[in-house]
This record gives structure tokens, C-alpha cells and sequence, in this order.
């Protein structure tokens, strides 16, 4: 998990778009490590040379874009040093000779280094400032005594540096030397970077680059040379590397054929075939003994918001510049919600909210049910550690449901299901917290968000119509497609990957299918089609900008569609519901209303429910308290500690 936090000027901070630690635990082999590297640090990083040739070509309109290529080219040349190492000034006499995990970096000296040093420094003076002519020479200064004092190439650097023995072994190779070497010299603490600030968004990021890239040094820069191993004095420090931690050891170990190389997944995927016969959708009147009536729906946000000036104050060295209002454009995001609690805890506070809407009892439910893709429990289920916090002694079945966007129509459907057997009310719980699974992936940031939704399903009365028409699942397709959208992804440090080619593809396949569905299907009594019958379509809200043009393929007019994802963003599971509540909330739905609720997105799952929306069934909207008030408490004071006594009982003892 890499969550944010909040800084001492209330603003959010994301440290792994800052902090460049990579999880080697996951990274299998130097292809695969190199690949994340070229991709992470070098496809957009200019070489020293290619920042020369901007400024010979006048290429740089203000002092910010030579900035940014400083920052991201320091980056790259630090692109194995800060990922994989820890870098410890140590006099020669005191270096390990032969131990195999103390390495010394074999360097080449810049070529035309001083030129280019001296082009950066005379362009900086000639450019105007972008915005703020003091933070942009504070963050010149820290940059430039990295630049400036540079000495190495960078090209050709090795992802594994030769031990000392091996160093030792390579006639003429040069290493860092520092002849004197203070170990009190500053350096910036996690928390001072954190708490950077800037008027400008881009240049508090920037500010967080050069603080981190400052960092990599802790050594009179100056003062710093390259010689080789007969030019090094015994009182002289040398710049030893240390893997960073045993995860980096062990690939460390697996690269070099100390240890065998994990095995991997062969990747043989058959051809995709369609269904022997179509799956049709399952009209729920027709097709169900008990209709189900929804008794109430709850909601629950996180309590902080993320604006777009948010995202781009935190820009990752990995990301090309955009704007705030670009990304409004590209994604018609303006805000996205985050919460610092669990993921449970979201789960829980709608829960609550639901049933005591509903005016049920907890010994009424019959089962619970939660639909989510980004829950990190696995024992016990959050549906079953949601049923223990509400007190249901016993249920027929809880059970988590893994169904990503798709989550409100397949709970739903799961829900119907449980009706016929338990007769009796199923909480549907629909909850996700994404904003700790992004990491410097700037299109997942830029879109998802955290929330939860909680609906009361119970049986309706004998004689009375419920209020689910017709529901629809669907999975699968071209392996592009159903991994499209990935988490844990081992290709990006684990964090949420979306590719969008790929999203859009499979959204536009389920959209024109869902609308050919509806489109054959009988409208309410016979007449037209259910299609037409169709109030107000309520759709994941994946990406406004997407879903508009997608819609408009299929013959759907923008009027048609209610969004709300300009201030929640998507938050896959949860989005249907709590769009369907801001849809009560901002009178676009004032009566009882036939709603289409199309979902679709990762695993190339999809699905949607036709259900008949009453206000009055919508829940007193839960506010979250700030994380500091009574609510850290409470979840302080319920939290069990395990003692010996229960490790002894557990055991059997």
C-alpha cells in the first residue's frame, strides 16, 4: 500500500511519486527490472546532450521547462542508484575487500560535462521565470549543485555494479572519491520534503524532485572526483553501495545465478470463442418466486478532497506536464475523494447507515454481501468481518464479490439470488479505497477515488411489484481486454494500472451489446421496448469524456446520462450507487424512476440492472469526521491485540 498523507499546510502528499523505492520483490529478473526502469526513468528524461541541443536551439520558453528537464534527467541518472542502493561515504582503509553485497560503481567521466554545465547555468540566467522567480531559483540551486557537480557519464551505466573485488580486478576503472567526508552533512528529512509548499503546483512538485535528487549526495559535491583504485589515499572516501534491503538482495542474487530464478507463468492463452448459445438477461419478475424491493441505499465519501491542482502539485518524475484543466478535459474529473480510514471502515459506517434507514434489525438479515475489488482482507472476508462488527450471529451466506466497475449489477444479481433461499433482507455493500493503490501511475490517480454504498435488498410484499426489472452479468474476452485493468501489478510496482485503448475496446463491445439487449427486450405491458421505457441511464462513471462518446455511437443522446464523476471520480464498485443518490440529491430524479445502470471495466467484466429508483429510499448522507476526532478513537479503542493466551488457544493449548 503506498497511501498519501497530509502535510502541516493541509494539502495532500503522495511520497511514493517522490520516493523512488521499487518493491524487488515482485521484479523477477534484469529483463523485467530494465524494462521498468526504461520506462519509469529514461522514456521521458533528456540526456545532458539533448538538454545542450534545446538550449542551443532556443527550445526552452521559461526557466520551468529547463527545471523539469534538469529534475527528470537527474532522475535517470540516479535511475539504479536510488532504486536498488544506499550510498555510504566510507574511508578506503575501512571498505570491505570481498564480501559479496558491498559494491563500487564503475564510472566513465562526462563527456563535454563542462560545457553542458556551463550552458545550463547561462540559460537559467537568460530565461524568464515561468511564475514565481524565487521558488524557481530555490529549486535551480538545489538542482544545479547536483548538475553542476556532476562528473560521470550516464549512457552506459550497469543496472549491477561490480563488487569491490571485482572493482579491484578492472584495471583503470574509476569510482567516486570525496577526500574529506563530514558525516553530519544536511540532508532533507521525509517530513521537510513532505511539507514543501509552493503557490504554483508545478514547482511545489518540482521543489519535492530537487529536495529528493539533493538527497542522493550527502557529500561535499565539490570536492568530489573520479580516480582509480592506485590514486585512492587511505584516509580517502570512496562511495559504497548497499542494497537497499534483502528484496534487493535477493534479485540481486537471482541476477548474478547466486540463487535460481523464480519460475514464471507460461503465457499460452487460448483463442476466444463465444457462447455455444447467447446469455440472455434475466427478467427478474418472470424468472423469480421472491421480487426484491430495495429499502434503502447509503453513502459514504472519503473525508478529503482531491482536486486536480492536487494531482499535479504532486507530479512524479515519470509524468509529461499537464494542467489541471487538461485534465478535467481528458477525463471530465475535476475532483476525486480519498479517506485515511480502512477500507472496512467505509464498508461499515454505510452498512450502518442503510439498515438503520431501513428500519431493519440486524437478526433480520438474511445474508451480506460485498461487492469490491480493492479490499486488502482476505481472512476473514470483509463481508465476513462486516458481519461480525454489525453483531449477525449467524448469516446464510456472506461472501465477497470481486466484480471491479461491474460490482452494483453483479451484487445485485448475487442478491436476487439470496432472496429466493433466505426470504429475507440481504445487505449489499459496494466499497473501494484506491487512493493507497495508485503510486506514481499518474491515469489511475487522475481517475479513481474512494467511497462506499450500502443498499437494504429485502423481499417485497406478497402482491406488490419489486423494484429489480431485469439484471445482467457478463466476463471475459480477448486477453487484452480482461487485462485491461490491473492490480497488483508487478509491471508497475504493484500499483493499479489501467490501459486505455484496451478499456475503451471492451466498454464499447458491452455498451452496443447492452443496448441491443434492451432494444429487444419488451417494454413495461407489452408496449415498445424496454429501451425506450428507459427514464434516466445512471453508467459507471469510468471516464466522462469516454462514456459521451461512446453513448453517442450507440444512439444515446448526453440528456440521456447523469454523471457525477466530476467531483467523485470513479470509484468502480461504489460508482453506480452513489451516482444513483447524487442523482436523487440534485433532482434529476424527483419520483419513482426507471433507471438503466450499465457497469464495466477491469477482467472485461460488465453487467447492468434495469430497477425502478425511489427517493425516499435514499439514506441521511454520512459524513466522515476528521481523522483526528473521536472516530480515531473508537477504532483505537476496538482494535483487539493478540496475546499469548490467544496465540496458545488458537493452537489448541
Amino acid at each position: 500500500m503506498k497511501p498519501f498523507v497530509v502535510n502541516s499546510h493541509d494539502r495532500l502528499v503522495f511520497p511514493a511519486n517522490f520516493f523512488t523505492e521499487l518493491d524487488f520483490s515482485v521484479i523477477n529478473d534484469l529483463e523485467q527490472f530494465t524494462a521498468i526502469v526504461e520506462r519509469d526513468f529514461e522514456a521521458k528524461a533528456p540526456t545532458g546532450t539533448d538538454i545542450l541541443t534545446r538550449i542551443t536551439d532556443g527550445s526552452y520558453p521559461s526557466r520551468f521547462e529547463l527545471l523539469r528537464d534538469i529534475g527528470q534527467n537527474l532522475f535517470w541518472v540516479n535511475r539504479f542508484s536510488m532504486t536498488m542502493f544506499e550510498k555510504r561515504p566510507t574511508r578506503w582503509r575501512d571498505l570491505p575487500r570481498h564480501r559479496p553485497d558491498v559494491y563500487l560503481p564503475v564510472l566513465t567521466p562526462w563527456e563535454d560535462g563542462d560545457k553542458k554545465i556551463r550552458a545550463v547555468r547561462e540559460a537559467f540566467e537568460a530565461l524568464d521565470p515561468a511564475w514565481d522567480e524565487a521558488t524557481e531559483r530555490r529549486v535551480f540551486d538545489l538542482l544545479f549543485d547536483v548538475f553542476g557537480h556532476r562528473r560521470h557519464h550516464a549512457t552506459e551505466l550497469p543496472a549491477v555494479k561490480p563488487t569491490v573485488a571485482q572493482f579491484l580486478d578492472t584495471p583503470g576503472a574509476l569510482t567516486f572519491v570525496v577526500g574529506e567526508h563530514d558525516p553530519d552533512y544536511p540532508v532533507f528529512t521525509q517530513t521537510e520534503i513532505i511539507d514543501a509548499a509552493a503557490e504554483r503546483p508545478e514547482l511545489e512538485a518540482l521543489t519535492r524532485w530537487a529536495m529528493v535528487l539533493h538527497n542522493q549526495y550527502p557529500w561535499d559535491r565539490a570536492g568530489t572526483e573520479l580516480r582509480t583504485a592506485d590514486q585512492i589515499g587511505d584516509d580517502d572516501h570512496v562511495i559504497a553501495f548497499h542494497p537497499r534491503n534483502r528484496d534487493v538482495s535477493a534479485f540481486l542474487d537471482r541476477v548474478s545465478g547466486a540463487r535460481p530464478a523464480r519460475r514464471r507463468r507460461a503465457e499460452t492463452p487460448a483463442e476466444p470463442v463465444a457462447p455455444v448459445r447467447p446469455l440472455p438477461p434475466v427478467r427478474v419478475p418472470e424468472t423469480f418466486r421472491v421480487q426484491p424491493k430495495i429499502e434503502s441505499l447509503a453513502v459514504v465519501r472519503g473525508e478529503y478532497v482531491c482536486d486536480n491542482t492536487d494531482v499535479v502539485r504532486n507530479s512524479a518524475f515519470s509524468w509529461s506536464p499537464m494542467s489541471a484543466a487538461e485534465i478535467s478535459k481528458k477525463t471530465g474529473i475535476d475532483r476525486r475523494r480519498y479517506t485515511e480510514l480502512d477500507i472496512e471502515d467505509l464498508a461499515l459506517e454505510a452498512a450502518k447507515a442503510a439498515l438503520a434507514h431501513s428500519g431493519r434489525r440486524t437478526d433480520e438479515i438474511g445474508a451480506v454481501l460485498v461487492a469490491t475489488c480493492t479490499s486488502e482482507r482476505l481472512i476473514p472476508s470483509l463481508s465476513t468481518w462486516l458481519s461480525g462488527q454489525l453483531g449477525l450471529l449467524q448469516t446464510h451466506c456472506s461472501a465477497d464479490i470481486v466484480a471491479a466497475c461491474a460490482g452494483l449489477p453483479y451484487g445485485l444479481s448475487e442478491a436476487v439470488r439470496q432472496l429466493q433461499e433466505v426470504d429475507r433482507p440481504v445487505l449489499l455493500v459496494c466499497v473501494e479505497k484506491f487512493s493507497d493503490k495508485i503510486g506514481r501511475v499518474r491515469t489511475s490517480r487522475m481517475i479513481f477515488g474512494d467511497g462506499a454504498a450500502a443498499m437494504v435488498v429485502a423481499p417485497a410484499p406478497d402482491g406488490e411489484p419489486g423494484d429489480v426489472e431485469v439484471l445482467q452479468t457478463y466476463a471475459s474476452g480477448p486477453v487484452s481486454q480482461v487485462n485491461s485493468i490491473i492490480w497488483p501489478n508487478p509491471e508497475f510496482d504493484n500499483d493499479i494500472t489501467v490501459y486505455g485503448p484496451e478499456v475503451k475496446a471492451l466498454v464499447a463491445r458491452y455498451l452496443a451489446q447492452m443496448i441491443g439487449e434492451l432494444g429487444d427486450q419488451p417494454g413495461p405491458d407489452g408496449a415498445g421496448t424496454l429501451l425506450e421505457a428507459i427514464d434516466l441511464i445512471v453508467p459507471h462513471q469510468a471516464n466522462k469524456t469516454m462514456i459521451l462518446q461512446l453513448a453517442a455511437d450507440a444512439g444515446l443522446s448526453a440528456d440521456q446520462l447523469y454523471f457525477n464523476i466530476e467531483e467523485m471520480g470513479n470509484v468502480s464498485a461504489a460508482s453506480i450507487p452513489i451516482a444513483i443518490f447524487d442523482a436523487v440529491r440534485d433532482g434529476a430524479i424527483t419520483g419513482p424512476t426507471r433507471v438503466f445502470a450499465p457497469g464495466f471495466g477491469a477482467g472485461a467484466v460488465g453487467g447492468y440492472a434495469v430497477l425502478r429508483v425511489v427517493p425516499s429510499v435514499m439514506a441521511p448522507e454520512v459524513t466522515l469526521p476528521a481523522p483526528d476526532t473521536a472516530a480515531a478513537s473508537t477504532r483505537a479503542g476496538t482494535a483487539m491485540a493478540t496475546t499469548t493466551d490467544d496465540v496458545r488457544i488458537a493452537f489448541g493449548e
